[in-house]
Order: C-alpha cells, then structure tokens, then sequence
C-alpha cells in the first residue's frame, strides 16, 4: 500500500532554506570545485549504501545529474554555466545542513526538499542536460561506439551547441518572468531509463 503527501512550501519556508543555502555557500569559500563535488558525491554514496523512500531516492538521482553534467567532458559546460550548477551543489557539501545526514531517513529529508529547489532552479539546464545524453546514448549505438568513450566527439558538437542555447534562451526567459511556473516539474518524480552519464550512481550499479 502507498500514499501520497503534498508538502507545500511557502514564501517564508523557501526563504529559510535560501538563507541556509546561503550559509552553505559562506562556509564553502575557498574551497575548490572538486572539493564541492567530491562532498556532493559523498553524500549519494551514503544514500546509496542506507534503504532510503523512494521519494528521497528519486531525488538523489537528480542530484547525480548535477555532478555528472560537472564531469561530462562531452557536454563541455562553459565556465559560467558550471559556476551557477555548482552554487547549486554547496549545500550538499555543508555536513552542518538542516536535519544532520547522519540521523536515519529524516536525515536526508531536508536534502530532497533541497534538491527540489535545485531543480526549479535548474530545470533548463536538466532538461537540455537529459536530451543531450539521449541523443549521445542513441547515436553511439548507432555507430556501434559505448557513449561512456565517445567524450567530445565531432558528431556531438551541433547538438550540444542547439541545446545549451536553448538551456540559455529557458534561462533567460525564467529571468524576466517567461514560462516555468513554481513547480519543479519533478513531484513526484517521473520515473524513466536514465542514459549513460558519468554521475557517481553509475559506479554505484556496477
């Protein structure tokens, strides 16, 4: 038996988790991106290893789509672009977060509620980030190349370049007040077959 709980947030909950995210930042200076990755990936691993709801499990998997598009030398994020992913991720490199991680399910509560924001924030960046990877896994089994290999091959430059402009162009639109209301797009959280990605889950499968 299942059941579903709506948790809604209100201006004055989401700007306590801005002010947390901000004091994660505030404590993350002077550390280097890999470092913040390294922390963010520490935390799947956790996760990974603890019997987690799946609705906390579902977001971990999108927190793994943050870091692997950090990592994944064919899509190529240009520095600015990384730089807003990775003001994302400081949270989760904060050992000193809302509810401690260490405190059994509820202690990663906090993180998934985190990661929902995330998504909102970054759902241009996810959504071209997911195609890009479709596309990648579908080509490369056409040319009978493992994706995992393939890195900044030629044959993926037109596409990546049409996505990230329109990652860019979602971007701006949400800016002025365009499109993409409040929701996250992601509650709950579709479930579908993930391509190949270089996100710590896919070491965690093997």
């Amino acid at each position: 038996m299942s059941f579903s709980i709506t948790i809604d947030l209100s201006e004055r909950d989401l700007e306590h988790f801005q002010s947390a995210k901000q004091k994660a930042a505030e404590s993350a200076v002077g550390r280097s991106a890999e470092d913040v990755i390294a922390a963010a990936s520490q935390l799947l691993e956790q996760g990974h290893r603890d019997e987690l709801p799946d609705f906390i499990s579902d977001r971990l998997a999108k927190l793994d789509d943050m870091i692997a598009m950090l990592r994944d030398d064919g899509w190529a994020l240009p520095e600015d672009d990384r730089n807003h992913v990775l003001s994302a991720l400081v949270y989760f490199a904060d050992p000193a977060d809302i509810i401690p991680d260490s405190v059994p399910v509820l202690g990663f509560l906090d993180d998934a509620i985190m990661i929902e924001i995330c998504v909102r924030e970054l759902r241009p960046e996810l959504d071209a980030y997911d195609e890009f990877c479709d596309f990648r896994a579908r080509e490369a089994q056409r040319r009978g190349e493992d994706p995992s290999q393939v890195g900044r091959a030629d044959w993926l430059a037109d596409r990546r370049e049409e996505l990230q402009e329109r990652m860019h162009r979602r971007r701006n639109e949400r800016e002025f007040g365009v499109g993409y209301g409040t929701s996250s797009g992601y509650g709950p959280m579709r479930r579908r077959a993930r391509s190949w990605r270089p996100g710590p889950m896919q070491l965690f499968t093997k």
